[in-house]
């Protein structure tokens, strides 16, 4: 039994309270977060580079029985190895992560190994940005305010790659995302009204539009 198996609603730790209502779960696609965090097409495009480089330097150096491609044939197994690998924990994060809006708060329920679940009250929330993708999927990162701090380590996949410094949750590999942003952002703006509507941005499509307190 895992403490997922415990929850009385999948996704959140407890009964929600009185006047809390849930507007939003979902979860990450796991193919786009095998791209995206896991970066497989760059590993696989590395591992085919060095495939190609041991079968050049095998010819060079002249085939005198099939052995000699045994270096060239390891390479390429290595990779698919590993590739696969990296679709198994894309796979496992993916499964095992379920994103809630409620009309006061974000929970990313998250971690394999570690469960956890992390609640972010929307009054914590200064501004959420969208970097959406062609194929409808999208990344959600989350500017939290105040003196809360959240470990890269403990977020991770689920963190905007290289704020370290300032860790920021991230929503990752939602599809429609464009939907679910826009659902954010109204529901960010219904709970701090002296929020602001900021333009998009051309390096990332915010809400089409971000929340920003």
């Amino acid at each position: 039994m895992t403490e997922y198996e415990n929850e009385p609603i999948p996704g959140l730790p407890g009964i929600p309270p009185a006047g809390e209502t849930i507007l939003w779960q979902g979860s990450p696609d796991w193919r786009a977060l095998a791209r995206t965090a896991f970066h497989t097409r760059l590993i696989a495009g590395y591992f085919a580079l060095l495939t190609m480089w041991a079968m050049i330097a095998t010819f060079a150096r002249g085939i005198r029985s099939p052995g000699d491609l045994t270096g060239v044939g390891m390479t390429a197994l290595l990779g698919a190895i590993c590739v696969a690998l990296l679709h198994l924990l894309a796979w496992g994060a993916a499964r095992t992560t379920i994103y809630t809006l409620t009309n006061r708060r974000i929970v990313l329920r998250i971690g394999m190994a570690l469960p956890k679940c992390i609640n972010l009250p929307l009054g914590l929330v200064g501004a959420v940005d969208l970097a959406a993708r062609a194929d409808g999927s999208g990344d959600m990162p989350l500017t939290i305010i105040g003196q809360q701090k959240l470990g890269y380590l403990a977020l991770w996949p689920h963190a905007r790659p290289w704020k370290l410094a300032a860790p920021q949750p991230m929503l990752r590999a939602v599809p429609n995302a464009a939907e679910v942003a826009a659902l954010i952002a109204r529901t960010c703006m219904a709970a701090s009204p002296t929020g602001q509507v900021a333009m998009a941005r051309p390096a990332v499509a915010t809400f089409g539009e971000a929340v920003a307190a």
